[in-house]
């Protein structure tokens, strides 16, 4: 059985938008069909993922072009996302027992016009923009406009979002930051988007670039979830990456920001590890690989998604090796992005289910589980907390 409550650990992994195949409903999405990871793996005319493969991947259902092992080395199986959209923040927030029972607000024709007025009020200067649109097709676009008149660029797209862009030589961090708290301050109610973003750019036209200042304003979620009952019990909770953003920091004790899958891995092994020589404590740690999502997903690039898979895969060793004993590691997904379909938003997919640590039972099938939030259960009983959320425990099945 796990260790003591006080030293065990919950070690989350979400591979951003990495869906394993269509859900039952996602015809109602404008899915039908996708399948993010095997469709990668074919549009790369087959990729060997070698780390994956071992723990069990290619025993998921629906998983195609990854060898199934023998012998896997961690319990496997698939997961449906019980609440509704397809969202990051919906699907985050599921996995840690909060699920979100109605879609978030999108807005295919763009905001209403009192909306932006209100906004343009707000913030002392009027909007160009208003449409859906991918974040380099829009600075392409109104990017130069944006420079002549200095006025921000709003936009939206698939998924609830309120997103705001500007030059970087024309509007400091700060003062894009400020911009997009007052958004998020005003978008509540019937209105309440997931995340208000901030979307710096730089360049000269034609050679307009998106920065590394990207920031998400999120909703906070409306109930307990499974990182506030971790902190009320007074265990720690790490978040590597956009995980803190997605839960707008509640529940969360420690933030490492990060850019970039490749750093994202390297400060979740620095926590894993702990740090100067002391003894890592309990509680949970989590990490969102966002690039899967954000730079091939959105942008339908395959090839760059295949990289990208692969240079986890690669990293994938270190990161099991310097799990100890009471560790519970988890690789998962929130969502879908397949990056073949004509669209560039998210896709309504299962989610692949990875479970392994030092004496947890190995090639354990976990079937098909009802939600997200069955990662919020085990979670719980592994770190001797009350569950109070959705999702069904899988603990039992894989303890020794």
């Amino acid at each position: 059985m796990p260790a003591a409550a006080s030293t065990n650990r919950a070690i989350l992994v979400v591979l951003d938008g990495v869906g394993v195949g269509e859900l039952p409903d996602a015809g109602d999405y404008g899915d039908r069909g996708t399948s993010t990871l095997s469709h990668v793996i074919t549009a790369a005319g087959g990729l060997d993922l070698p780390s994956l493969a071992s723990l069990g991947l290619g025993r998921v259902p629906g998983v195609e072009g990854i060898p199934p092992a023998d012998e896997p080395s961690a319990s496997f199986g698939r997961m449906a996302e019980q609440g509704a959209g397809k969202d990051s923040t919906a699907g985050h927030w599921e996995l840690a027992g909060l699920v979100v029972d109605r879609p978030f607000p999108t807005y295919p024709d763009g905001f209403p016009a009192d909306l932006i007025e209100a906004f343009e009020t707000a913030i002392g200067r009027r909007t160009l923009g208003n449409f859906p649109c991918s974040g380099t097709e829009i600075i392409a676009r109104l990017g130069e406009e944006h420079c002549r008149t200095k006025r921000p660029i709003v936009y939206t797209s698939a998924d609830s979002v309120f997103q705001v862009a500007a030059h970087e030589d024309l509007f400091s961090l700060e003062e894009l930051y400020r911009i997009c708290e007052t958004a998020r301050d005003m978008l509540v109610g019937e209105h309440a988007v997931a995340r208000v973003i901030a979307r710096p750019f730089e360049g000269q036209p034609g050679r307009f670039v998106r920065t590394a200042g990207r920031r998400d304003f999120s909703l906070a979620p409306h109930e307990p979830t499974l990182l506030n009952r971790a902190c009320e019990a007074g265990l720690p909770v790490t978040t590597v990456g956009k995980i803190f953003d997605l839960y707008a920091g509640s529940g969360i004790t420690e933030h490492r920001p990060s850019k970039g899958n490749s750093r994202t891995i390297e400060l979740l092994l620095d926590a894993i590890r702990g740090e100067d020589g002391i003894e890592p404590r309990g509680g949970i740690i989590a990490a969102n690989l966002v690039d899967f999502d954000m730079l091939f997903g959105h942008r339908n690039d395959p090839a760059g998604f295949a990289r990208a898979l692969k240079v986890f895969d690669d990293a994938l060793p270190a990161i099991v090796g310097e799990l100890r004993e009471g560790d519970l590691l988890v690789v998962t997904a929130d969502h879908g992005n397949d990056p073949t379909t004509p669209g560039t938003d998210h896709t309504r997919e299962y989610v692949p289910l990875l479970a392994a640590g030092p004496g947890f039972s190995r090639g354990i099938d976990l079937g098909t589980r009802e939600t997200f939030a069955d990662v919020a259960a085990t979670f719980a009983a592994h770190l001797g907390l009350e569950h109070k959320g959705a999702g069904r425990s899988f603990l039992e099945e894989i303890a020794p």
